[in-house]
């Protein structure tokens, strides 16, 4: 008898999500062909409420990518060229890239067992450096950092906080939403993200009127007015129709699609433990359960993720290569140590299937793939 592999887990399914969705996209872009307005109008200004409204910060400013959020929200925080940041080097390259596109320069800190930046060596490291000018913490695979210890770090030390909310809408510590301690905040709206946008797209949340009124200057070209040029700014502008997609077909699903995602990512700890998958847990949350990120606790993380995939089950890397490692990092930063725990995850993790339109079948399928690969 020739046996089948089962069929495809994948890592995402956006074909599900057009079923689901249709309807409400077709309806945004017919509003938004109506309208005979493209760029820069009531759409993005109605999602920006909306979403600051959802995510509870005073003023959301849409832009064209999360890279660009992350790049506007450093310097129009203060960031300059020059100036040091210290950030974390286990997140994907757009962290450490747009600090070198504001000019400045990163400062690598080790992680801690959760994947985000280790606070205690944070603050230890802007103790024996006062150069240091800003502090990039990335919310890793949606678990939410120390929001007290963020604001002692800034607090203490003088230094800007630009949290990286890339994967953390949704995420909350202490009862406070990623995103709300530092300056300013950076999220992705690209496709694989919790809220994400069909094409690309970014936002930058802030408390500050006057850096969110600079936000959105900086993203079109640096005018305040219509040819009034105050800066070099960016064309980092949020689509009219992707805005009105967000809006109407995506955010009002948010919430129903973060409960589900931390609903899998509950059974897949439960159902994985005493296994050699060691699933990387937020330490306080609730999580965005953006990924579902396990360490191979002994044997080769490759072989694992190899089986995983020869039975049918998509697995991910996040992330394979260190930021400072990177060829293209050459040169522009500075580690502080070895920075050992980020190594440790970043050669030993793998990342199981996480979406909303995951059935409850397919999860019972990813377990019982998971504990074949570890017997």
């Amino acid at each position: 008898m020739v046996q089948h592999p089962p069929s495809r887990v994948a890592a995402n399914d956006f074909a599900r999500q057009w079923e689901d969705v249709r309807g409400d996209v077709l309806a945004a872009v017919d509003r938004v062909g109506r309208s005979g307005w493209l760029v820069l109008g009531e759409e993005v200004r109605a999602f920006e409420r909306e979403f600051a409204d959802w995510w509870g910060v005073s003023h959301a400013v849409g832009v064209a990518s999360g890279l660009d959020a992350l790049e506007i929200a450093l310097r129009c925080a203060g960031v300059a060229p020059g100036d040091r940041v210290l950030t974390t080097p286990l997140t994907a390259f757009a962290t450490t890239l747009a600090i070198v596109r504001a000019g400045a320069q990163p400062v690598w800190c080790d992680v801690e067992e959760s994947g985000g930046l280790d606070l205690e060596l944070a603050d230890a490291a802007l103790r024996e450096a006062p150069t240091i000018r800003a502090v990039l913490p990335v919310h890793l695979y949606g678990h939410p950092l120390d929001p007290v210890r963020l604001e002692r770090l800034a607090r203490e030390h003088g230094v800007v906080v630009i949290e990286d909310c890339a994967q953390s809408a949704g995420a909350e510590r202490d009862g406070r939403p990623t995103g709300t301690v530092g300056a300013a905040a950076a999220v992705s709206l690209y496709p694989t993200k919790n809220l994400g946008a069909m094409g690309d797209g970014g936002v930058v949340l802030t408390a500050d009127e006057g850096l969110a009124a600079r936000a959105g200057a900086m993203r079109d070209y640096g005018q305040i007015d219509r040819y009034e040029h105050t800066e070099l700014g960016l064309n980092s502008r949020l689509d009219e129709l992707q805005a009105a997609i967000l809006r109407s077909a995506l955010l009002p699903r948010l919430d129903s699609w973060l409960a589900r995602r931390r609903a899998i990512s509950k059974r897949y700890a439960d159902a994985l433990r005493g296994s050699r998958l060691n699933p990387v847990e937020a330490i306080s949350g609730p999580s965005a359960c953006h990924l579902f990120a396990v360490e191979v606790a002994d044997g080769d993380p490759a072989a694992v993720a190899a089986e995983l995939r020869a039975n049918g089950v998509a697995v991910g890397r996040h992330y394979p290569f260190l930021c400072p490692d990177q060829r293209a990092a050459r040169g522009i930063g500075e580690c502080l140590g070895p920075l050992p725990v980020a190594r440790r995850l970043s050669e030993r993790e793998i990342s199981l299937p996480l979406h909303a339109y995951l059935t409850d079948d397919e999860v019972e399928n990813v377990v019982e793939v998971c504990w074949a690969a570890c017997a």
